[in-house]
């Protein structure tokens, strides 16, 4: 199937590696050109080496996200690099494990404007070009937490909560200018930061690794963990003209474990 999004340009956030990762190799593999960024420099490198395998075109840019002032800058040098933003991925680390009471308010804060506020900030920066063309995707990566709260993750469940209702009010103010604004959801995809989870879940609860993804599979419907790439191959449907019509929605690529409509 042709998505038609060759020699668009994406712009990946937090894409070193994991879901953002996975998510900008997909985009290559249909022909557009990525901007990938992140902190880690070997990520970073993985990344591009990724990319280009597949057959694609990437710019790496060392991107903060606790750092707002370089916004601006970052966006420009990607339009003049690969050209105009059409896609923004817009994808962001999780935060420590932590209960809902007693987390010191400015562990919130700071989760907050790295993972939320950091986010609306590059959408402002890119939108207007978007508009200007009558074209453009905004993908928001999230967690089943926004919907499903898991156990001992309570500043990602509340945050990630928050993008849901800013994608879908934002998705109302852009529909008829040829923008589509959704969220893609992972459940149990095999990611690095997946396996941290678990393995901090059987030493909080005294058990095996092994022990807790046995535990998980139990919960997914399809019995496995998904692969990454089924994830990346979800945001470039999403972000395809093969989707032009699905906007304000919430996609899971969960292999039927969140039990809700």
């Amino acid at each position: 199937m042709d998505l038609g999004l060759k020699g668009k340009v994406a712009l990946v956030m937090a894409s070193s590696r994991g879901l953002g990762q996975a998510m900008a190799v997909s985009l290559a593999r249909e022909g557009v050109k990525v901007a990938v960024t992140g902190r880690n420099a070997e990520g970073l490198k993985k990344s591009v080496e990724l990319i280009e395998a597949a057959g694609g075109k990437a710019l790496a840019l060392t991107w903060d996200l606790s750092d707002p002032s370089v916004i601006d800058a970052l966006v420009t040098t990607v339009e003049k690099e690969l050209g105009p933003i059409d896609i923004l991925i817009n994808n962001t680390g999780g935060p420590p494990p932590t209960s809902a009471t007693g987390q010191d308010p400015a562990l919130w804060q700071k989760s907050f404007n790295d993972m939320v506020l950091s986010l609306i900030s590059i959408t402002d920066r890119v939108l207007p070009g978007m508009r200007q063309r009558k074209w453009g995707r905004i993908i928001t990566s999230t967690t089943s937490g926004a919907i499903a709260p898991i156990k001992n993750l309570a500043i990602s469940n509340t945050l990630r909560a928050a993008l849901l209702a800013w994608s879908k009010t934002l998705s109302t103010e852009v529909a008829a200018e040829g923008i589509t604004v959704n969220v893609i959801m992972p459940g149990r995809v095999a990611t690095d930061r997946l396996r941290q989870l678990d393995e901090a879940r059987a030493q909080r609860e005294n058990t095996t690794y092994d022990a807790v993804v046995q535990l998980s599979l139990k919960q997914i419907p399809m019995g496995r963990y998904g692969d990454p790439k089924e994830y990346g191959d979800a945001a470039a449907f999403l972000a395809s003209q093969n989707a032009s019509f699905i906007t304000g929605s919430v996609i899971r690529v969960d292999g039927g474990q969140v039990q809700a409509v």
